[in-house]
């Protein structure tokens, strides 16, 4: 199948804790080599820290607004931004809002809970 719709999709919370819901994925649909799924990130919670082995991430930012943590950079990111997640670059990204956090998050090669590696989250100073 070519085409997958959200309507059909249902979330799970994947290792990093935010919820997912997966628009393409090898699994499910025709894409050979990437995955593409709609993640959610509630008011007030963050994402586990964490980094993939293989997989480059494309985080591109729908709604809401985040604090983005990438490797030892930390930024804020807001609707139409977009973060080139390279392989095993700890991340995660945190709502500060009250709006849900959405954003498109594309993997390649697709998405999988063996190439996701969780880290210690660092003592705040």
């Amino acid at each position: 199948m070519n085409a997958f719709h959200r309507r059909g999709a249902e979330a799970f919370v994947t290792l990093d804790q935010s919820e997912i819901r997966e628009l393409a994925h090898p699994n499910a649909c025709a894409a050979a080599a990437q995955s593409l799924a709609e993640a959610r990130v509630a008011p007030g919670q963050i994402t586990a820290l964490h980094r993939h082995g293989k997989t480059e991430e494309l985080y591109h930012i729908l709604a809401g607004e985040g604090l983005m943590v990438l490797g030892d950079a930390r930024f804020s990111v807001i609707p139409g931004d977009t973060v080139v997640i390279p392989p095993g670059t700890p991340h995660c990204i945190e709502n500060p809002g009250e709006e849900t956090l959405r954003f498109l998050c594309c993997c390649a090669p697709a998405y999988s809970d063996d190439d996701t590696e969780l880290l210690p989250t660092p003592s705040q100073p």
